[in-house]
């Protein structure tokens, strides 16, 4: 179990990332490439990255990435630095600039517990020219495995944020650490994440905390392991479907083109009405309140959309949150 302990400057300081990570994501996926799995939301991923990746792993940069990031156990926490919030490119150039008693640490650590090629000593020593090497088969590797999916994974969690916003809206900062049940329990200024694979403690002290949500992070959340660094805790989204490669497709003139009448024309202006409601997330009670329609037909023509695949939604006690799917966002840009 891992037990996070929160002061109440702590509670002020707990935030929920704006979006993707761009390097959690990567160094995650690599995880989940590596575990035989039989999740239907990502078998098809799998198989399209194996297949490219085959005619890559022969280079030993590449071969390094995955040989730091193991389907389970330790990995270095420099891969994930915290500028990586602000963009990959900013992130990759916080990795090349790891101060090199960091490297060591990390890589000695990562020694005792996987086997590791003989690159990683030119990386413990925090040589440039292998912090390049790898640097540049990250972005290759992104290019190839996440790049095409990428609008996939961030309105999986865009999706995800506006469930945390309204918990924070409807409970303040408590309400959001509680709404992570079952992944997580809050209770008495302690959060709890059972099935943590080592049993640790960690103290915020006022620094707060940063909810990291993840469409690679697979079942249970996850912290850095230095207790040092800026506390983060990076936690699994729904999914809303399978990985799918398929663009949002449109542009300027073809909305211009077709417009709400082709769409109303296509679902019916009631169902229509609700997709273009549920654009930046609404309950099934505010649906009828702007419609003007009963709670039941709401509820009807929500569920009409999401066994469509065109919305999804989340319970949270009495109240059904719905947002828009990837399918659902390209049919309403379209």
């Amino acid at each position: 179990m891992l037990k996070i302990y929160f002061s109440p400057d702590d509670i002020l300081r707990t935030r929920v990332a704006p979006g993707a990570d761009p390097l959690w994501e990567l160094i995650l996926s690599v995880h989940v490439l590596q575990v035989r799995s039989p999740d239907p939301l990502t078998s098809g991923w799998r198989r399209g990255v194996s297949r490219e990746l085959r005619r890559l792993v022969g280079a030993e940069p590449m071969r390094l990435l995955f040989a730091l990031n193991p389907g389970r156990g330790y990995f270095p926490d420099f891969l994930t630095p915290h500028e990586g919030l602000q963009g990959l490119a900013e992130g990759l150039e916080a990795i090349r600039s790891t101060p090199v008693r960091l490297l060591h640490r990390d890589m000695t650590r990562m020694a005792g517990e996987h086997p590791l090629p003989a690159s990683a000593g030119a990386l413990a020593r925090g040589e440039p020219e292998m912090l390049r090497h790898l640097t540049d088969s990250m972005e290759r590797y992104r290019e190839l495995a996440l790049s095409p999916y990428w609008a996939h994974i961030q309105a999986a969690i865009d999706s995800d944020r506006m469930r945390r916003a309204r918990a924070l809206l409807d409970g303040g900062v408590e309400g959001l650490l509680d709404s992570f049940r079952p992944l997580a329990r809050w209770e008495s200024g302690v959060l709890e994440i059972h099935g943590y694979p080592e049993s640790r403690e960690l103290h915020l002290d006022g620094r707060g905390l940063l909810l990291v949500p993840s469409f690679f992070c697979a079942g249970t959340p996850v912290a850095l392991a230095d207790p040092d660094l800026p506390p983060v805790l990076v936690y699994p989204v729904d999914r809303l479907g399978g990985l799918v490669t398929a663009g949002t497709g449109g542009g300027a003139s073809a909305r211009a083109g077709t417009g709400r009448e082709a769409l109303a024309a296509l679902l019916g202006r009631t169902r229509a009405a609700v997709l273009e409601a549920t654009d930046a997330g609404c309950t099934t009670g505010e649906v009828a309140r702007r419609l003007r329609i009963s709670p039941a037909a709401a509820s009807q023509h929500a569920t009409v959309l999401r066994n469509a695949g065109l919305l999804v939604s989340h319970r949270d006690r009495n109240t059904v949150l719905h947002t828009l799917t990837p399918l659902g966002r390209a049919i309403l840009d379209a």
